[in-house]
Order: structure tokens, then sequence, then C-alpha cells
């Protein structure tokens, strides 16, 4: 029996984009054939794209994908194809995957478990298949099996996982395909990225390989498909707890094609990049996508000079970096649709000055110091820098509320309030830059701002998209370190000498962020257990008493204070822009994280905390 040689076909989709979702379906099969394949399976959905949200409880969309699939199925003549969609019967709708050899349809294998927990809420609009079950669906007038099937091609058998069938333990269909003796199982998967996780499926897939004693092959959506969620488009193949192939996470293309024979070897596989590198390639991709699929004409973004805005800076400038290296200048700037002819040996910073305005907006409680440091970032990465002050906008407004109240407002009795406004004052005018532009205001809020609503509403929140709102300021600061020499980005070397500060209070009152709140890395850890883990003060208290040196009265008032500020500040990430899912959790309460927005405040928990 010759080996089977199989393809793995990762796609960049868009909800609704159907043309351009069938098209980039189709030349990924034109790509297979050249390299002679046997067989193709594409991710999950990716006729619709995962991401279509309750459109997929629409009667006309699960139609509409079908009559899509009748299109594609004419091209599949010579190979066999196996891609996503759903389909609707009755009243229920199925996430499948339907097989098609030599321009006919063979069936539909439909998914059994559904992803629930974290950013997926797939319960919501499929129905979840029964093991053993088959039956037949009517197709342009004729009977075809949909269920739980395999399949034979060249003297080999095959089945498939869906994405989280994988993940249910001794329940998954794995342990049913292995009895029905199969040599390959795919498992077409839109599986979200985060940092690390690339871990968690090398494990998964190893493990499935030796457990089934077959061939184990994986392919996942690619790109930022439609605002928060990023694919990382992974391909992987594994025999008997090896892994003989893998690509290189988060492609620049539209689409990837890696073709494998079946025989127990390495074919080139490609090595596991570290946490910093996935950060900021995740980054880059979902900032390409997220631009060229709004169809906006580039970037605005207020910069401090501190951590946060000067991380999305250049997480601007490396999206430009990575997208010319690996599409060719031409490419990149057809999908931008940026009309622009370099004019220097430096193109690339160029571009930065197209795609990305930067404005530092000063304060009499700014210091020369921040002022330096952005200036210094923008110009080493090429972006357009203006400078302003906002004094007279906050003088103004406090004037006016002054007038009314009837007396001066101090910072020893209004120090919230004066912080806030001109936090406040910044927004109306770094909006009308982007208005102006068409560009994307960029927020800068992380996630342990979120946390505690160390952010100012409709301030430093205002924005089109937050690209870092998932990700913790402990790891923001560790990763500009990391940046600087890794990513040979000099100009971050000012920032890096900067103590965070928010700037709002007078100078002389020596603000920082981690006095106004805690420890950065304390605050990281409650808010795993809180969070992540959900745990309650008490089992934080109880666990962190053993693992940092700190008083424990010290530890309780962080704890306690880091609840109160949760439990009070959830309308603000009601409202934060539309941020990237990059970590293992966030506080989106639209994806990953839902909480009441009013509570009881957990009171009696600590109380509970005093006790102890």
């Amino acid at each position: 029996m010759n080996p089977l040689k199989i393809a793995c076909a990762t796609v960049n989709q868009t909800p609704l984009d159907w043309e351009g979702n069938l098209s980039r379906i189709l030349k990924a099969i034109a790509t297979a054939k050249e390299q002679r394949a046997d067989l193709i399976c594409f991710p999950e959905l990716a006729i619709t794209g995962y991401g279509s949200e309750d459109l997929f409880l629409s009667y006309w969309y699960p139609q509409k994908a079908l009559s899509q699939l009748a299109k594609l199925i004419p091209y599949c003549q010579g190979i066999t194809a196996a891609v996503g969609l759903p389909v609707r019967m009755a009243d229920k709708v199925y996430n499948t995957v339907a097989v098609i050899e030599n321009g006919i349809l063979k069936g539909f294998v439909a998914k059994q478990f559904m992803a629930i927990d974290g950013v997926h809420y797939e319960f919501r609009w499929f129905t979840p298949w029964q093991a053993h079950e088959v039956i037949q669906l009517e197709w342009q007038g004729e009977e075809v099996p949909f269920g739980d099937l395999t399949f034979h091609k060249n003297g080999f058998h095959f089945g498939f996982e869906i994405c989280e069938d994988a993940w249910r333990g001794p329940v998954r269909p794995g342990y049913r395909l292995k009895d029905r003796k199969v040599d390959l199982i795919f498992n077409p998967s839109a599986s979200h990225f985060a940092m690390g996780k690339t871990l968690e499926r090398k494990d998964l897939i190893e493990f499935s390989s030796k457990t089934f004693d077959c061939y184990y092959a994986y392919v996942n959506l690619l790109g930022n498909e439609s605002g928060r969620m990023i694919f990382d488009g992974e391909i992987l193949l594994a025999k008997d707890g090896d892994i003989l192939g893998r690509n290189q996470l988060l492609s620049f293309q539209d689409f990837q094609v890696l073709t494998f024979t079946l025989e127990n070897k390495e074919q080139n596989p490609a090595p596991i990049q570290a946490k910093e590198w996935e950060f900021v390639q995740a980054s880059s991709l979902g900032l390409f996508d997220y631009l060229r699929k709004s169809k906006s004409r580039g970037f605005v973004l207020s910069l401090s000079g501190g951590a946060d805005s000067s991380t999305i800076a250049v997480l601007v400038a490396e999206m430009v970096k990575r997208g010319i290296e690996e599409l060719g200048l031409d490419t990149f700037l057809e999908k931008l649709n940026l009309k622009f002819s370099p004019k220097t040996s430096d193109p690339e910073k160029e571009i930065v000055g197209e795609l990305l305005i930067t404005a530092y907006q000063g304060t009499k409680n700014s210091s020369e110091d921040t002022f330096q440091s952005a200036r210094k970032l923008a110009k080493s990465l090429g972006a357009k820098f203006y400078s302003w002050t906002i004094d007279e906008e906050v003088n103004s407004y406090t004037q006016k509320i002054e007038k009314a109240i009837g007396r001066k407002l101090t910072w020893e009795q209004d120090d919230i309030t004066l912080q806030n406004i001109q936090a406040r004052s910044r927004s109306p005018i770094i909006w009308m830059l982007a208005n102006l532009n068409n560009a994307l205001l960029l927020s800068t809020s992380n996630r342990s701002e979120g946390d505690v609503g160390y952010a100012t509403m409709d301030g430093d929140t205002s924005g089109s998209i937050s690209p870092i709102a998932a990700v913790d300021k402990y790891f923001i600061i560790h990763w500009l370190r990391w940046a600087e020499k890794a990513l040979d980005r000099p100009g971050l070397a000012a920032v890096n000498s900067l103590t965070p500060t928010a700037e709002l209070r007078p100078l002389e009152r020596t603000q920082t962020d981690e006095e106004d709140l805690m420890p950065y890395s304390l605050l990281v850890e409650i808010e795993r257990m809180a969070i992540r883990d959900r745990r309650s003060p008490m089992d934080i208290f109880l666990l962190l008493k053993e693992e940092i040196e700190l008083k424990e009265s010290v530890l309780k008032e962080y704890i306690k204070k880091f609840f109160r500020l949760w439990a009070r500040n959830q309308w603000k990430r009601e409202r934060l822009a539309p941020s990237f899912h990059l970590d293992e959790f966030n506080v989106d309460p639209k994806t990953w994280y839902r909480f009441p927005i009013l509570s009881g405040g957990f009171e009696e928990e600590l109380r509970q905390l005093d006790q102890l």
C-alpha cells in the first residue's frame, strides 16, 4: 500500500465574505493538487468562519453555506476534501464537516461536543450530535449520510474529531474511532490563540496519536477573523506519540497548505516559539487583519511615553515589519489598499509613518521625561508625532464647574475628579485626529487596569480597539525590556527607564501606578486565582500567604482592595473597546468572564477574610 499524501489547509476567513472565503478554499485546493495531495482537510466552519455569532441561528445563513458547498464540489475532482460548515435541520443547527471525493459529496460528519468555556458559547448556536447515530440528509435530490461517519481513501481508513471533541477525555470520539480501527484522525478546529497554548495542543496531539494508534492531523483556522478572537493557523501531524510535522504559527498569508506523507518520520516540524514572540506575532496579525477588514486607513494613538501606549506603538511597527517580510512590500500594501510609493531606502519606516499617527497630550502635571520618551520612540519607529497641551481645556471645564458649585476644586477634596478631567479632556481631540484620517483610535488599557478600574471612562479607555486589554501589566513591563533587545527597538530605552505612572496628580505628589494600586507582580497573582481559577478571597489568602513574603495583614488588605475594586468597576469593563484575546484568560464580559454590574461586592466574603 503506497503512503497516503494528505494536505492540511489553514485559511483566514471573515463572516459574510462569501466570495472571499470560497476563493481562499479553492486556492488551497488548487495548491494541494499541485503538491499531489490525495486528501485535504480544512478547519472547522471554514466556509462561514467560526465567528459568525447569532448568524448561525438564522434560517438563511446555514442554507447559504450549503449553496457555497455546492459551488465548491466541482473543484474537488481528483482529490478528497473535508471542509467545515453549519447545517440546519428544522430547528437545530449542527457543526459539521462535509467530505467530498472526486466531485461527489460523500457525507457530513457532525460535531459531538460543544465548547462552552472561556470565549466559547457554542451551545447557543449548535446542537451536539449523538455518537453512533447516522441518518440520511437530502442533498440535491439524493440522500447523503449524515452523523457519526468514517471514510476510506486509497486503503486508509479515516475519521474526525472536530475541535472540542478531542478535549473531552474518556468520552471523546477518538476512542470509538480506535475501536473502528481507523488509520488517521483529522481534527479540524477553530481554537482561539492564547500564549503558550500550542504546548497544550502538542501534548494532546501526541497523546492522541499514541493512544489511538493512528496518525493524528490537526488544522486550525487563521487570523483575526471577526474582531476579538485570533486564530493561529496551527497545523500538526503526529504518530506514536511524536510530532512529525508542524507549521509556524500566525501567518499573514490568506491561506497555508502543508502536505505530509503518512510515513512515520519527521517532516520538518517548525520550532515552538517563546511567549514573548507569540505575543508580538499574534498582536501584529490581529492589528493587520482588523485594519484591512474594517477598511480603515491607519491608526491613531495617544502616546504618553509610558509602557502601555509604547507597547502598542511597537506592535504597529512590528505589524508593518512582519507583514512586509512575509508578504512582500507590494502585497502588503495591496492588502491594506494603501496607495504608496517608497521614497527612501527604508520603506518600512515610511509605511509606519503612513499608518501610525501619535500625539503626546501633556498637562502641567506631565514630565519632560515622558515627553522625551514618547518623542524618541515615535521617531525611532517612523510614526508621525504631534504634541500639544490640554491645560486650556482642563481649566475651562474646571472653572465652569467651580462657578456652578460655588467653590474651588482642591486635590485634598477632589482628587479623583481632578485626575479624571485631564484624561477625559484628551479624548475629543484624539478622536478628532482619528476621524480626520479615517483611522482606528487605539485604546491603551491593559488587563490589570481593567481588573480594578484603574482607568478613566471616556478618557484613556476611548478607542475603536484596545489591543492589550487582555494582557496584564506585569507581562507588558517584562515584554518591553525583552523587545528593546530582541526586536532591536532602541527607542524603548527611555520607556524602560521610567516608573509606570498616570501623571495626573501634581508632580510634587510623586504618583506611581503601584502606589495607587499594589505591586503588579502581586496583582497578577490575585487576578489569576480570582478570575482564571475562580477562587474565593479566603482561598487566595490561604494560598498566597504560603507563597510570598508579605505580612499577613498587608496581604489581606491587598486582596480586599482587589475584590472591592473588581466588583465596583464591572460597568467599566462592559464599556471597554473590543480587545484581542491573547492570554489564557481575559476579563472581557462579552467573551471570557461575565460578572454582574450590580452586586453585594463580596462584603460577606471579605468579613470572613478578616476573621482568619
